[in-house]
């Protein structure tokens, strides 16, 4: 595989505006320097996705997913590194260059060699349909025979596997594709104790399953065999490296672009659901392909569009089972209509009984919201039982307790009350008890108050309320602090002092501490004999003391382009900022410090913390090695360390304004 030169790699990360990138696929809105939106890759209630422009960087602080706009591109659209950059390029219509050599094609990873052989094999079994006999004599009238169009055909890759043992194994191999890579993909099972290998998929219509960016990742695949009771009627790819079942949605590649235009999705339970619809002009369908509905598949919905329409074949079993999901959906704040088909009816068949018009006539004219339908449902199973009409209301409840907004609560709450006969003030009552657990459970841990540097996050108001949330925030700061202070875990405390004196190193690299000398020369200069114990924190301080040697600034910027993730990730997370001023305050005339106004206390501070906190370590370990010490040589001169560190504790505890007892 060839790779992209990385001079290109850097113009692309250069002109990659991340507004841009991560507007084409989330609705942000300016709050203070940085834009905000609810996550695209986790359901929450209020927003925590931020993106920094003056950085280039998006954070959510509820899931903790970061990077640049290279890496929002995989995660958004589930790509391989390289497709990233690819998609990026198209964007700004830069030319790519790749990289051809010996050493570049070598480079290929494991992932990409399964992307590979899922490719050949969806080739495979798309020239078994249409080029050979059985797949002629088989494969096709069966596509026929349920409707199913040459364009259809064409457009969604379906196939057929010959009913062989090991056919597609062996072409495979021929090809020159390693045994254990068609293992991993599970296209071939491998029986190494009887030395036998042979294929999944036999005799069957195949199905192939897309991610998001039209990849192959797997298949899903239908037997012909009627006869044959021992062989499942579906066989799916296994899980692997490249395919996650609870992730995908099948034909959601084909129909997010319609999704987004339609601002709605269908979602139906089978592959011929989809392919019916879609040929029927109804492009905005997805299925779950008869799993149940996963936060991660509604999360995969939810990047493009707010409206999911379910559509139910009327099974009241399979009905009740995928009501759990949907409250999922309503937790996540999304929009959840149902579509009840009846006589036996799914999706395919109805719209190839009445035609795509009258279909489209039919969801348009009973469709109805989740809560009125799932109101209607249990009403009917409780109407003579009291015991089971509570548990209906209960049911009800939950569900609407789900909604995040405030007036549709109210709107279904008051409908559900006329719905079962019940006084509107109980079923509220029922929410608020059902709100109150919520937020116990959820309530912030001791510690997780912002820090001395980082201002809360105010909304503009009246001064008394701005004055009442920053004592409250200023309250719960010393309360962390104090519990810090109480705590007897050495190691995290130092961690978290070596984390702040990188975050300031790294945010505040060439701002002047005193006239000629920044802070990172400041921090790095103090800090020269103090061995840093957390790996991460160790590595970054030894770089920007490289970079800094080298007559080079220690910033952020490139380290946020470095080649291992784990470096990224955790400079992306110490240079994001949760929380930002409210312009409430300048309104006001109120002048509230910023972090970078308060640099040089902030870095002596951080300097004289961790090593008071190194200290106490020293004097920790000291006091341990008293009660294996028999030489009383040896004692007397740790005795006499053990005061000197306690001295000198006391030296720095004078100075951070701390009280040492010991």
């Amino acid at each position: 595989m060839a790779l992209i030169k990385k001079e290109v790699v850097d113009q692309i990360i250069q002109q990659a505006d991340i507004v841009e990138v991560v507007g084409d696929f989330v609705s942000l809105k300016k709050k203070g320097q940085n834009l905000w939106a609810p996550c695209p890759f986790h359901y929450e209630k209020s927003p925590s996705f931020s993106v920094a422009p003056n950085k280039g960087i998006y954070k959510c602080f509820g899931c903790g997913k970061a990077g640049n706009a290279v890496q929002f591109i995989m995660d958004i659209e589930g790509t391989s590194y390289v497709e990233a950059l690819k998609y990026l390029a198209k964007k700004y219509s830069i030319d790519i260059e790749e990289d051809t050599s010996p050493a570049a094609v070598q480079a290929q990873n494991e992932k990409d060699s399964l992307f590979i052989i899922s490719d050949f094999a969806k080739e495979y079994y798309v020239k078994a349909l249409h080029k050979n006999d059985e797949g002629q004599s088989i494969g096709a009238p069966y596509f026929k025979q349920r409707g199913l169009s040459a364009a259809t055909i064409q457009k969604f890759e379906l196939g057929y596997s010959l009913d062989s043992w090991d056919d597609f194994t062996k072409a495979a191999l021929e090809k020159g594709f390693q045994l254990k890579y068609l293992e991993e993909t599970g296209l071939t099972i491998v029986k190494q104790e009887e030395g036998k290998q042979y294929d999944r998929f036999r005799g069957r219509v195949m199905f192939p399953i897309h991610n998001v960016s039209g990849r192959t990742i797997g298949f899903g695949a239908r037997t012909l065999k009627s006869n044959d009771k021992k062989s499942p009627k579906y066989v799916n790819s296994p899980e692997s490296p490249i395919y996650h079942k609870s992730d995908v949605l099948y034909g959601m590649f084909q129909a997010k672009q319609a999704i987004r235009q339609e601002d709605v999705c269908y979602l139906v339970e089978g592959y011929l659901d989809v392919l019916s619809l879609h040929q029927g002009g109804i492009e905005n369908v997805v299925a779950s392909s008869g799993t149940s509905l996963t936060e991660n598949q509604i999360k995969l919905i939810g990047r493009y569009t707010k409206n999911i329409t379910v559509l139910y074949d009327g099974d009241p079993a399979g009905i009740k089972a995928s009501l759990r999901g949907i409250d999922l959906i309503l937790e996540g704040g999304l929009n959840v209509d149902v579509v009840l088909f009846s006589d036996g009816d799914d999706p395919d068949s109805y719209i190839r009984k009445v035609g795509d018009t009258k279909f489209k006539e039919y969801l348009k004219a009973h469709s109805q919201d989740f809560i009125s339908f799932k109101s209607e449902l249990y009403a009917q199973e409780a109407r003579n039982n009291p015991v089971k009409k509570a548990e209906a209301i209960r049911e009800m409840v939950v569900s609407i307790a789900k909604i995040p907004d405030a007036i549709k609560r109210s709107v279904f709450l008051k409908q559900c009350s006329i719905q079962f006969g019940i006084d509107e003030q109980v079923l509220i009552s029922e929410y608020n008890k059902i709100h109150l657990a919520e937020q116990k459970s959820s309530k912030p841990t001791p510690g997780s108050a912002p820090s001395a540097f980082s201002p809360g996050s105010y909304s503009p108001g009246s001064f008394e309320e701005m004055a009442a949330e920053a004592e409250a925030a200023a309250a719960a700061e010393a309360e962390a602090y104090e519990q810090e202070n109480q705590t007897e875990d050495t190691s995290t405390l130092i961690k978290t002092r070596e984390r702040e004196v990188i975050r300031l190193i790294l945010n505040y690299a060439d701002k002047e501490v005193e006239e000629g000398l920044t802070t990172s020369q400041f921090m790095l200069g103090e800090l020269e004999d103090i061995e840093f114990q957390t790996p991460i924190y160790k590595r970054l301080f030894d770089m920007c003391r490289i970079k800094l040697e080298q007559g080079f600034m220690p910033t952020a910027a490139e380290f946020m382009q470095h080649e291992e993730k784990e470096i990224r990730n955790e400079v992306i997370d110490l240079v994001s900022e949760k929380y930002e001023l409210s312009e409430g305050w300048a309104t006001h005339e109120i002048f509230v410090p910023r972090e970078v106004d308060l640099i040089q206390y902030g870095s002596e501070r951080e300097v004289l913390r961790l090593k008071w906190r190194n200290v106490q370590a020293m004097i920790r370990e000291h006091m341990n090695s008293l009660q294996t010490l028999q030489d009383p040589q040896e004692l007397d001169k740790v005795l006499r360390t053990i005061k000197a560190l306690k001295d000198f504790e006391k030296q720095i505890g004078d100075m951070l304004g701390i009280v040492v007892n010991r």
